[in-house]
């Protein structure tokens, strides 16, 4: 299968393999993203991705997309993997193997692109000229960036970043924009252009190739770009134009691009909002003073789509393309890091791919358990949080809960089972941190959690005395299938 070239392409092949619904007249508050929240929770396996047209309000040829890559097939078709693969763990699993063999892949320049079909400038720009969803009931107002890609440029090593920062719509032509503590794009932000007081230019792209959205919320090296990375995913470059009013790199083929430049300690009230854990958790219902983007231009495909996520108490939207790709990054940090025998990891999309992360190992000698937990709740993929890491054998499939909690309460013994790691990285997002200490608005960074590492492994000294586990064979079932195959198609659905 040809890689599709942008979201368009993208969008065409999914109608082809039946992975999308065209949805007809729901309203940009509150009803898209309702929509897409009940999709994911409630139905019966993956759902669709979904394409609002006829928005009122709004002339026909403005659309919205919606549950992007919620579904292994999507995530196939993103990554060019076999459309087959089905298993959340399998999924997991060839994207760790791309990952450990793929090379990065540098964009091309080209001078001008789809997205440049047509320009707004000064008065003409109305950010609400496009369908911006208002969420949740909760939320403080509109946000234009959910499922976008936020570029920066580093003003030193002059590395661009894309980074999804959620945006909401101040005005016409201006924008909050929140990043977390520890986020790449805040580091260059605080530590580098507010810093010296210096202004800094930013752009956000909608309607991104799915690759270079998919690079943009993942745990990507710092000082790697996710050009790259995505066009390391892709197997081949992305094209890049040069953005007319900041210089930064941008999608040529990205359904629309806004340019704006930010000011240190020019700050306006931004949220509350929905956020991946489920909860309202930087400051419960309080808004946040954030950086302002005034934007200097805008530019959209004709027909543009607004590509949004929504977030929420998982399962949403995010939580499962999270959950696949911070799996394999894990997955491959942990190997570099030098852990050996890793057989499956999994971060679980109840914990919105962050909370809750399982590794599974082959024991190869004593202590190796431990050193799986420890590192994995470390590596650049499970520092965020990462509150608890379960380790388990190589018979439990990680990705599946009920297996996982199994081994926690059958092989594990909380008085040796569990270490407690204190003062680890956490976040303004962390709903367990202290509503106190997000108060103190002069220095909110200073937010920290614990994490504990579980050993649901069998002791390593008694393993070949393990409990036998009472359960069909494989060759039981393989027989079994064969002859009841008709009763089986009937009562195991």
């Amino acid at each position: 299968m040809a890689m599709h070239r942008d979201l368009r392409d993208w969008i065409d092949v999914l109608r082809e393999q039946g992975e999308l619904v065209d949805v007809r007249g729901a309203s940009w508050d509150l009803q898209i993203g309702a929509l897409i929240e009940i999709a994911c929770r409630e139905s019966k396996g993956f759902p669709p991705a979904l394409l609002f047209r006829d928005i009122p309000g709004y002339p026909g040829d403005r659309r919205v997309l919606g549950a992007q890559l919620v579904s292994p097939k999507r995530i196939a078709i993103t990554l060019g993997l076999p459309t087959e693969i089905s298993n959340r763990q399998e999924l997991a699993a060839a994207c760790r193997r791309k990952l450990a063999t793929m090379n990065l892949v540098p964009p091309a320049l080209v001078k001008t692109g789809p997205v440049a079909a047509n320009v707004l400038e000064g008065s003409d720009v109305d950010l609400l000229s496009f369908p911006v969803p208002r969420h949740h009931e909760l939320d403080g107002g509109r946000f234009i960036g959910t499922a976008h890609c936020v570029i920066t440029k580093d003003p030193d090593d002059g590395w661009v970043n894309l980074g999804t920062y959620r945006c909401m719509v101040l005005g016409p032509d201006k924008f909050a924009l929140h990043m977390s503590p520890g986020r790449d794009g805040r580091i260059m932000r605080d530590d580098k252009y507010f810093r010296r007081g210096e202004p800094m230019p930013v752009a956000i792209a909608m309607g991104a190739d799915p690759a270079l959205w998919l690079a943009s919320i993942s745990e990507v090296p710092w000082g790697t770009s996710e050009y790259d990375y995505a066009g390391g995913l892709k197997g081949e470059p992305l094209e890049v134009m040069p953005g007319p009013r900041t210089g930064l790199p941008i999608p040529a083929r990205a359904e629309i691009v806004i340019e704006g430049i930010c000011y240190p300690g020019e700050l306006e009230p931004e949220g509350p909002f929905g956020e991946w854990a489920g909860y309202y958790a930087n400051r419960g219902l309080l808004p946040v003073p954030e950086p302002v983007v005034h934007v200097l231009g805008v530019m959209h495909r004709d027909e543009p789509i607004l590509t949004c996520a929504h977030p929420a108490k998982p399962p949403s939207d995010l939580s499962f393309p999270e959950s696949v790709f911070r799996s394999a990054t894990m997955w491959d940090q942990m190997e570099k890091a030098g852990v050996p025998g890793i057989r499956g990891v999994w971060c679980h999309e109840v914990g919105g791919a962050r909370l809750f992360n399982v590794v599974s190992i082959e024991q190869h000698y004593a202590g190796h358990s431990r050193q799986a937990g420890m590192v994995a709740s470390q590596c650049r993929s499970g520092v965020y949080i990462g509150r608890y890491t379960v380790v388990v054998d190589d018979d439990i499939d990680p990705s599946n809960l009920w297996e996982v909690v199994w081994a926690i309460v059958t092989r594990s013994n909380p008085e040796r089972s569990i270490e407690i790691t204190r003062w680890c990285r956490s976040s303004s997002a962390d709903p367990a941190a202290s509503p106190y200490l997000k108060d103190q608005e002069s220095n909110p960074t200073n937010i920290y959690t614990s994490k504990a590492i579980i050993d649901a492994c069998w002791p390593y000294e008694w393993r070949e005395r393990a409990c036998p586990v009472a359960q069909i064979s494989p060759g039981l079932r393989k027989e079994m299938s064969a002859k009841w195959s008709d009763v089986l198609a009937n009562i195991v659905r």
